[in-house]
């Protein structure tokens, strides 16, 4: 293929009408308005990082790493007057473990074993205690709490198991 500098399209003789140009209306925007947005903008960021970063430090005070909380209470597991049962709840990697010391003695150590946890930063999550008899048998219960779940152990008189579905059922049914 040959080079050359000729028009090889050229245009018609005569009257040759350009396109008219569009005028897009011109919006003047104070620079001091633009500097207030922005300075806003990067206050409400910084304000939701220090937020986050505290809620984090506060839970580093309150519970430790790993995530953990403790509890002592009556549950009637080898109890005397003065000694209650002492719990010891671990966030450990992801996976909820609830250690039972009845009457405070430690060779007679219990493990509940908990839900793993899933996501981001699941590790750094707390777990929560609480004893309450949730099925009226006059035993207190073991509550576990974590995030926005429960998660109910029953008391047997010497141990704790994990709520059944029928059970579960009928703590539904009394709610409602």
């Amino acid at each position: 293929m040959a080079v050359t500098g000729r028009d090889l399209h050229p245009q018609p003789a005569g009257n040759t009408v350009a396109a008219p140009r569009i005028q897009w209306p011109q919006v003047q925007v104070d620079r001091q308005y633009l500097r207030i947005g922005g300075l806003i903008l990067f206050g409400v960021i910084l304000l939701n990082l220090a937020l986050g970063r505290g809620q984090l430090w506060l839970d580093d005070l309150r519970y430790g790493r790993p995530r953990t909380m403790q509890l002592s209470e009556y549950v009637g597991h080898n109890e005397r007057p003065g000694q209650p049962s002492h719990f010891v709840a671990m966030n450990l990697n992801r996976r909820v473990v609830v250690i039972e010391l009845p009457g405070g003695d430690s060779s007679k150590a219990q493990t509940l074993q908990g839900p793993y946890l899933f996501g981001a930063n699941e590790h750094l999550t707390p777990v929560l205690l609480r004893v309450q008899d949730v099925n009226n048998d006059k035993k207190g219960d073991l509550v576990i709490a974590v995030k926005n779940e429960e998660i109910i152990y029953v008391n047997t008189g010497d141990t704790f198991r994990l709520i059944t579905d029928d059970e579960r059922q009928q703590l539904v049914g009394a709610q409602q």
